[in-house]
């Protein structure tokens, strides 16, 4: 048997009608003749959230028929991005890849995607907005706006081009460098570039066309757009609160100085008034 050098981590929360393509498509792609990636070098993780759907026997069904995927069943954390920390730290590969359950990163690039990395790529981002590609036209017109104006206003914290993007791999050595990762953040990829100090010239990207869910419901609610919010305060903090301290204090004294000259000027005044009585 060869040795595992690629994990897919996959997370899930009531995705069962999804696990059987999925898993199927990615081995696929990876036994294609010109696929840059051995599927005897590659394992899926399925790691999910106690979802009681049939998933736990649908993979070992797969399991059965020959495929190298596994599912770790969670019952006491919930989270996309507490799931992915938990696969990346179960995966046995140094090559570890992000997907989502529902089919829209489509399992056909995900060859190109583990091959990306490299020792001088750290970080692969799976983009929708490379030069010719387009999300697909089924996605409706509120998600188009939600999430150009998401990535808009994440551009200040990372150079990558789609760092909302939940198709994304990294190597082992690099994930472990990660401090303070937020278990309760809406998008893992863009706490990682942050947290890991992921430099430009060490990410690769590789343009891809946003799916169609297949089946199951959509996760994007106003309590998870709050959520993203509060991880982008955090980041902004984490980034940056060495220069807002530096500008905060710097007010600080530029205001004391103020307030001196203003009294200053005021007692010089007040002593002149005085002097002509």
């Amino acid at each position: 048997m060869s040795a595992i050098h690629y994990s897919v981590v996959v997370p899930a929360f009531r995705e069962n009608g999804n696990i059987r393509p999925l898993v199927t498509r990615i081995f696929g792609a990876l036994s294609h003749v010109n696929s840059p990636v051995n599927p005897h070098e590659v394992e899926v993780i399925i790691v999910d959230d106690n979802s009681r759907d049939g998933s736990v026997e649908t993979v070992e069904a797969l399991r059965r028929e020959g495929y190298n995927v596994r599912i770790i069943v969670r019952t006491t954390e919930r989270g996309l991005s507490s799931a992915v920390v938990r696969g990346f730290r179960e995966a046995q590969g140094d090559n570890m890849l992000c997907m989502d359950a529902d089919l829209q990163h489509p399992p056909e690039y995900v060859p190109a995607m583990l091959a990306a990395l490299s020792p001088t790529k750290q970080f692969v981002l799976g983009t929708r907005y490379a030069k010719g590609v387009e999300i697909d036209e089924g996605w409706p017109l509120y998600r188009r706006v939600i999430s150009s104006g998401a990535r808009m206003l994440a551009l200040p914290l990372t150079s990558a081009s789609d760092p909302m993007s939940g198709f994304f791999g990294i190597r082992r050595e690099t994930f472990l460098k990660a401090r303070q990762l937020n278990s309760d953040g809406f998008k893992i990829a863009l706490d990682l570039l942050v947290k890991c100090n992921i430099p430009a010239d060490a990410i690769a990207e590789v343009p891809f066309s946003f799916g169609v869910r297949a089946e199951g419901e959509s996760k994007l609610t106003g309590k998870v757009m709050l959520r993203y919010l509060e991880q982008l305060a955090e980041l902004y903090w984490y980034r940056f609160s060495g220069l807002i301290v530096f500008l905060a204090l710097l007010f600080f004294v530029a205001f004391v100085l103020m307030a001196r000259a203003l009294l200053s000027s005021y007692g010089g005044l007040d002593g002149k008034a005085q002097s002509k009585y």
